[in-house]
């Protein structure tokens, strides 16, 4: 194939490196679920069509629905009175679709700020209603999550809107807070699939597809019965959720081919042994992490140890001119994606679900390889006490040792394989 698209090219030559791809969004895929993908790309099953090809109401396409939902279902134990609806738009879109859709009787909502997409919900939240926010770590930083003691929350609110993992800070909640009888709604757009979690003590969570799931163009939402048909006049059929759920989300044309590689990889995912694994797999990847960052001096990492996320790891370099030599030396090792959000300008990998275990360790060993250099060379200057002020020394730090799940053994060392 590749001969006749390339004549110049010996028939046999076939390029293929593979990076670790460290994007928040749209981020790496498993191997397995590429592989599959372009198998079938020409000829699904046997249909003679590529699914991006396929009506979205023919029974081909309808099969790869239904059994996307049903593993979707399965994989979180999404009870019974509770609707899976598959949109589009991402996280960006559902600001407004929430308060679109929950505000009926209501003129005001709850909102915990804890970052710059908790502030984009509540922007977009603030042209259809009157936002309360009821909490915020702005003071801090956006480095913690206000304890819930100190929330104020109106009990008239329609909903209480969290963002369970802030993608650009590296803060994520690592408990389920408690507001009553209040609908408890969360953007788990990073964090979905990545541990289990309890869809009944929510009212609606959604999350665009592209950093956990599947490609770009797919919006999860799961929402209970009893908070559809609530939208107010002005919301457009397609984002009405209860129009959305009586026509089984096609209502409009949906995002095949993204629904179609978003259940290859809950099949992935349940073959890996479920969301317990993958919360074993994302637990170590993330201590390994931070216990590096936090063993020496030449590195910060600037979130409060109890909501650190477990998805997306920030750190700065004390000395700022040397973050370009670090993602260069990065990159020329297969690591790329490294640079922070632009709002915040900070290095850090995104421990997504699906980024590779190697893909980590290498990323520890340019982080200890720059640390050298510059510590060497810093000292060789005289410069070592005026780059670390703690006697002119600096802490090196050390890759501590696998723990055993990770070593032999378990489904864990298989993920990292």
């Amino acid at each position: 194939m590749l001969g006749a698209l390339f004549p110049t090219l010996p028939p046999e030559t076939v390029f293929m490196t593979r990076v670790y791809n460290f994007s928040a969004g749209p981020a790496a895929l498993p191997e397995p679920v590429l592989r599959q993908a372009a198998e079938e790309m020409l000829d699904w099953q046997g249909s003679g069509m590529s699914v991006m090809e396929m009506s979205h109401r023919g029974k081909e396409f309808m099969s790869i629905h239904a059994e996307a939902i049903a593993l979707l279902r399965e994989l979180l134990a999404v009870p019974s009175n509770y609707k899976v609806l598959f949109m589009q738009g991402g996280a960006i879109a559902e600001n407004a679709i929430v308060p679109m859709n929950l505000l009926r009787g209501h003129t005001g909502a709850d909102y915990i700020d804890t970052g710059e997409w908790s502030k984009r919900s509540i922007e977009e939240a603030g042209k259809y209603c009157n936002v309360n926010v009821a909490a915020s770590s702005r003071e801090s930083g956006y480095t913690s999550i206000p304890p819930r003691s100190e929330w104020k929350l109106d009990p008239n609110a329609a909903y209480v809107h969290i963002c369970a993992n802030e993608t650009i800070g590296g803060v994520e909640y690592h408990f389920t807070p408690d507001v009553g009888e209040v609908p408890l709604v969360a953007d788990v757009s990073s964090n979905i699939l990545s541990r289990p979690l309890d869809v009944a003590k929510y009212g609606l969570i959604y999350g665009g597809a592209q950093k956990n799931i599947g490609p770009a163009g797919l919006t999860i939402v799961i929402v209970r019965d009893d908070l559809l048909g609530r939208s107010l006049p002005i919301t457009p059929s397609a984002f009405d959720y209860g129009q959305q759920a009586a026509a089984d989300s096609m209502l409009n044309t949906l995002p095949t081919y993204a629904i179609y590689i978003a259940g290859l990889v809950f099949k992935w995912i349940k073959a890996q042994g479920g969301l317990a694994a993958m919360e074993a797999h994302n637990r170590t990847k993330a201590a390994l992490l931070y216990d590096y960052l936090d063993g020496q001096d030449f590195y910060n990492a600037p979130v409060e140890k109890d909501c650190r996320s477990w998805m997306n790891v920030p750190f700065r370099l004390r000395d700022a001119t040397l973050d370009g030599k670090f993602l260069e030396g990065a990159q020329a090792r297969g690591l790329v994606q490294l640079k922070g959000h632009r709002v915040v300008g900070a290095c850090g990998p995104r421990s997504t679900t699906r980024c590779h275990w190697r893909g980590c360790r290498r990323w520890w060993r340019i982080c200890g390889s720059l640390l050298r250099r510059t510590a060497d060379s810093l000292r060789r200057s005289g410069r070592a006490r005026q780059a670390w002020p703690r006697g002119g020394s600096c802490r090196v730090g050390r890759l501590r040792r696998l723990p055993c799940g990770a070593r032999s053994g378990g489904r864990v060392a298989e993920l990292a394989a």
